[in-house]
């Protein structure tokens, strides 16, 4: 049963982790170790999200230490009896019925001792090897321009240094904080646990940040999103900015691919670099590779007076530059075509939302063939009822869901160090729960909680962008560099968030001062009672801070600040929004004639071709 259990977790979050990566990634031009690299930082993160619960349920199982056992029915009825007599015994009533034994039921998912320890070290060692050693690494190695892989290696050492400087300067200073305490004597235990402990802080201070953020902001643009007046201005505003950022790139590109072209004519076929330029033109666009072709026989030597001979250093930076012109064009190129789609589709629904047939019409029908879901269940009656009618109802339920659950969240982050009484919403739940012996719910309600959590703070990481180093893009467009750094943030932010997790709930003795058993991973994550003063103190009072980050980001204090600073913000009542909205809506009439056009001019080609080739067949008559 454990064994099917695990499996089954371990290739869910592998799938889950695979279309992730194929939905951001490019998987056919992208090199297959950052690939293998992201999709494992990725599936360790989702493993040790999904297998909480079942650490969880299974220390739940039997308090007292006895053995699970599978439950005959007799025994069932035995542990009711039981049960009824605890309640009239306290509340003062007698009973005559025979004490039966108490029975431990087995829950489903359990995995016995022993399993649970092995695995978690496997996963969470492997999880800090990649996000503090491997991927960093990987990182710089793969967006090197050196054209060597010894240069590359050197170009991510040295860019790497500040990274493991940081986590060695958090080390030594828990370090020497041990070294000074005189009741303290440092082991290897002591070590590790020091090193978990650092790297632990390290993630909480961002995941403070991000799940404060997320907390407020993924209800509150789940209620946006049923409002379409607002959806359609903003993706108006979002088109403005895309059409900024898409000319900014071509004239980038159009500037580096001249630079390209001035080497390429300077150094000739048998010039010692020119391999260097051939690996170069490489990574160009194929437009750009033919503009660039040389033609061998113009050149005699490669001795030219009018360029100066590039050095290799140069032409690293060039190669660096090349590889980062081409794919923030062919991305922005990519998102114009898809946001085009998006406000068609949005105007669409503004259009057919007054209509009194309650079919839905397409401005721009699809060239590709419906399939039997669009021919039998997606008709278009059923499409207008769900984009005019339905839609924005389930989205505004959902939003009201979420909103709720965002307050539970907060208010047990402010409360879950208070055991008596118990203030954590989560930990009453399950406490309630295992005192009824309901392993399912145990295991339903810490996966719900858990998977909201994750989500707030993963759906973060995922939005944020820092300017055009950091960026997911959907659609295949995300590069390498973004690919690893978000593998490198997941397995940094997953380990302290499951930790949280367990404090909310009041599963970990050491933050909740209660003493019960312990989770495998709890046990795992060593005894945090070696730093007093990060236990006692910064574990428990720092995730307070979410409080004013709710409120900040309530009141859009981040976007307001980065609107003061120069970057465009949407925001409803700024004249900037509302220059851009316009702007946006400009574009998309422009872009909707010219497609309109093309597809006019394409239907009277087939108009004439049909025509033609009737007349050829009467005359074949």
């Amino acid at each position: 049963m454990s064994a099917w259990v695990l499996g089954l977790d371990v290739c869910g979050c592998a799938l889950l982790a695979f279309l992730l990566l194929r939905r951001y990634g490019d998987l056919a031009k992208q090199h297959r170790m950052v690939l293998l690299a992201t999709l494992l930082a990725w599936c360790l993160c989702f493993i040790i999200v999904f297998t909480i619960p079942l650490d969880v349920s299974t220390v739940s199982t039997c308090s007292s230490g006895e053995s699970p056992t599978c439950t005959a029915p007799a025994q069932v009825h035995a542990l009711s009896t039981v049960t009824h007599l605890d309640v009239s015994l306290r509340d003062g009533t007698s009973d005559n019925r025979v004490l039966a034994p108490k029975v431990c039921d087995k829950p489903w998912g359990y995995i016995p001792n022993g399993i649970l320890p092995v695995f978690w070290r496997v996963v969470y060692w492997t999880s800090q090897f990649l996000t503090w050693l491997l991927i960093p690494f990987m990182q710089s190695y793969a967006r090197s321009g050196a054209f060597s892989i010894s240069g590359k290696i050197k170009t991510a050492l040295i860019e790497n240094a500040i990274y493991y400087g940081t986590y060695l300067f958090i080390f030594c200073s828990l370090l020497i904080y041990v070294a000074v305490s005189p009741q303290w004597q440092l082991s290897w235990y002591d070590l590790r646990t020091i090193g978990i402990t650092a790297a632990n802080t390290w993630g909480l201070f961002l995941l403070v940040l991000l799940l404060g953020y997320g907390l407020v902001e993924i209800p509150r643009s789940c209620w946006l999103v049923s409002c379409h007046g607002h959806l359609l201005a903003k993706t108006y505003f979002k088109v403005a900015k895309l059409m900024t950022e898409k000319a900014d790139a071509e004239e980038n590109l159009e500037d580096v691919m001249e630079d390209v072209r001035g080497v390429n004519e300077t150094i000739k076929y048998n010039h010692p670099l020119r391999k260097c330029i051939d690996t170069i033109l490489k990574k160009c666009p194929v437009e750009y590779q033919e503009k660039l072709g040389r033609n061998m026989d113009d050149y005699e030597d490669f001795d030219d007076k009018r360029n100066p001979c590039p050095n290799k250093k140069s032409l690293v930076k060039l190669h660096k530059q090349v590889i980062y012109a081409v794919q923030r064009h062919n991305r922005t190129q990519v998102q114009w075509q898809i946001l085009l789609d998006e406000a068609f589709h949005l105007e669409d629904v503004a259009k057919n939302e007054t209509s009194s047939a309650h079919q839905f019409i397409h401005s721009f029908p699809s060239s590709q063939p419906s399939g039997w879901f669009s021919k039998y269940i997606y008709t278009p009656t059923a499409e207008w009822y769900w984009e005019c009618v339905l839609r924005r109802w389930c989205y505004r339920v959902l939003a009201v869901g979420l909103s709720l659950m965002s307050v539970a969240v907060v208010w047990s982050e402010c409360t879950f160090f208070s055991t008596q009484p118990v203030l954590s919403l989560f930990a009453i739940f399950i406490q309630l729960a295992e005192r009824q012996y309901n392993y399912l719910y145990i295991q339903v309600a810490c996966f719900i909680t858990i998977i909201f959590l994750c989500y707030c703070v993963y759906s973060t990481v995922f939005r944020i962008r820092v300017f055009n180093y950091y960026y997911l893009a959907p659609h295949h467009q995300t590069d390498a560099y973004s690919l690893q750094f978000s593998g490198m943030l997941f397995c940094r932010l997953t380990p302290p968030l499951c930790l949280n997790f367990l404090g909310v709930i009041h599963m970990d003795s050491i933050i909740s001062h209660q003493q019960r058993q312990q989770t495998s991973y709890t046990s795992i994550m060593g005894s945090m009672r070696v730093l007093s003063f990060i236990a006692n103190g910064f574990y428990i009072y720092y995730p307070m801070l979410i409080v004013l980050l709710c409120i900040a980001t309530y009141f859009s204090l981040g976007t307001r600040c980065l609107n003061l600073l120069g970057f465009q913000q949407f925001m409803g009542e700024s004249d900037l929004t509302s220059d851009l909205v316009d702007e946006g809506k400009e574009l998309i009439r422009r872009e909707r004639r010219k497609r309109q056009r093309s597809e006019d001019g394409e239907n009277r080609r087939r108009v004439n071709i049909s025509f033609f080739l009737m007349s050829l067949f009467s005359l074949a008559k």
